[in-house]
């Protein structure tokens, strides 16, 4: 088992920057990969980047690419993901994930954060 907890959501302004942390525990995430999704009201859960947690290769969805960047610091067991350039169409509620797979499918992602709110005012 895995557990995620995200952190670091808000209320900022259109143009704005915003990191979130995911916090993993439990069983280790070597041979995985940690994946943020977001999901807005009415809408679909979306990927947004992953991160191969043994050497750090990554993974961005459209949406977020060139305005975004997921990092992982090993030693803390915690994933991040900088938004830069952040727009109203931005705001959902984020959440991270772990999976044994390369992919961007959240219905591959096994474990589950609870979530954390970006809302972004224009």
């Amino acid at each position: 088992q895995v557990q995620l907890v995200e952190s670091g959501g808000g209320l900022v302004q259109a143009g704005g920057s915003l990191r979130l942390s995911c916090a993993a525990s439990g069983r280790t995430l070597r041979s995985s990969y940690v994946g943020w999704f977001r999901q807005a009201p009415g809408k679909e859960r979306e990927f947004v980047a992953a991160i191969r947690w043994t050497y750090g290769d990554t993974l961005y969805g459209d949406s977020v690419k060139g305005r975004s960047t997921i990092s992982r610091d090993t030693a803390k067991n915690t994933v991040y993901l900088q938004m830069d350039s952040l727009k109203p169409e931005d705001t959902a509620v984020y959440y991270c994930a772990a999976t044994a797979l390369w992919t961007a499918s959240a219905s591959q992602y096994a474990y589950w954060g609870q979530g954390t709110q970006v809302t972004v005012s224009s």
